[in-house]
């Protein structure tokens, strides 16, 4: 009987276990994201196909995302609410110029990636390529 109950117990927190370790992997966010502005609408909008899930292969969340705080830029933490880059990355923010709208932001993070990949891998050229994130509307 107390075998039966150990094993039982035991069967019942490793399953705990593998159920809450496959909840906390589906918090990494949706696989595929479109990227486009809502508040500083671009005259010609060019939505981006950003594969998030391709980028957390080689990339870890502090690479890209980031907090704020009493105005100022805070490094990103484990469990920290990711907001939308444009709730801070807008004309109506005050921010220097090259940070005041999404796409600025997104082009230099993103693009400055980008370049330094390709550079450094002279296979993945593509990425250099504005299709490569703004595909045709097909």
């Amino acid at each position: 009987m107390k075998k039966t109950l150990i094993c039982a117990t035991a069967l019942a927190f490793l399953t705990c276990v593998a159920f809450t370790g496959s909840a906390f992997a589906t918090e990494k966010g949706p696989a595929d994201i479109t990227l486009e502005s809502t508040i500083d609408k671009a005259k010609k909008a060019k939505p981006a196909i950003f594969p998030h899930a391709k980028h957390q292969e080689t990339l870890k969340c502090t690479d890209c995302h980031h907090g704020a705080a009493d105005g100022k830029k805070v490094d990103y933490t484990d469990g920290m609410k990711i907001e939308k880059c444009e709730s801070c990355h807008n004309k109506a923010a005050g921010m220097p110029k090259k940070l005041e709208t999404f796409k600025a932001v997104a082009h230099a993070n993103c693009k400055g990636c980008h370049s330094a990949t390709a550079k450094a891998d002279p296979s993945k050229a593509a990425l250099k390529k504005c299709a490569t994130c703004h595909p045709k509307k097909k």
